[in-house]
C-alpha cells in the first residue's frame, strides 16, 4: 500500500514538471535606470551651509521655511528632516554647590517646513550665544518624485 502511494506521488510530481511554463521575455521588468544624484544645497532663508551668526539673526530666520536647491537652482520639495537644538545650560553639583556648565539637547523629526510655532516660540525665548541649531537627515523630492538626501545645515550663534 505504501509502495503504491509513493509510486503515485512520484508520478504526480513528474506530471507537474511537464506543465511548467517558460517566462515570456516581453513581460520581464527592467531595472530602474540609475541616475546621477544632483548636487544639492540646504538653505534656511538666506543662510547656506554651516554658519556662525548673531543671536538676533538666528531668531528671525527660525520662522523661515527650510528649502533645498539643486545645482541648476531648481527648488526641491522637502518631505522629511530632523531638527536638533543644542542649548547651553548649567547644573548644580549637590555635594559642592558649584554650578557646572553642560548642554541640553532637544530634537525631533518633521515632515513640514517651517518648524512648528511651538518649537520656534521656545527656541526664540531661550536662544543665546554659543548654541547650535541643526537641520539634518533632510530628504527632498525633485519634480519627478525621486527622493534625495540633502546636506546638513548647522547654525551656531555668536
Amino acid at each position: 500500500m505504501i509502495k503504491n502511494f509513493l509510486c503515485l506521488l512520484c508520478c504526480f510530481q513528474i506530471g507537474l514538471l511537464g506543465f511548467s511554463q517558460k517566462k515570456d521575455s516581453s513581460t520581464i521588468t527592467r531595472y530602474a535606470q540609475k541616475i546621477k544624484p544632483p548636487v544639492l544645497r540646504t538653505q534656511l532663508a538666506s543662510l547656506k551651509d554651516s554658519m556662525c551668526i548673531p543671536v538676533i539673526l538666528a531668531k528671525t530666520v527660525l520662522d523661515s521655511a527650510l528649502t533645498v536647491y539643486d545645482g541648476k537652482g531648481n527648488k526641491l520639495t522637502v518631505t522629511y528632516y530632523r531638527f536638533l537644538y543644542r542649548k547651553r545650560v548649567v547644573t548644580e553639583d549637590e555635594k559642592t554647590g558649584k554650578y557646572i556648565p553642560t548642554v541640553s539637547i532637544s530634537s525631533d523629526y518633521f515632515t513640514e517646513t517651517p518648524l512648528p510655532k511651538k518649537w520656534t516660540k521656545i527656541i526664540k525665548s531661550d536662544l543665546s550665544f554659543g548654541e547650535e541649531l541643526y537641520f539634518f537627515d533632510v530628504v527632498a523630492k525633485d519634480k519627478d518624485g525621486r527622493p534625495f538626501y540633502a546636506p546638513t545645515l548647522k547654525i551656531v550663534t555668536k
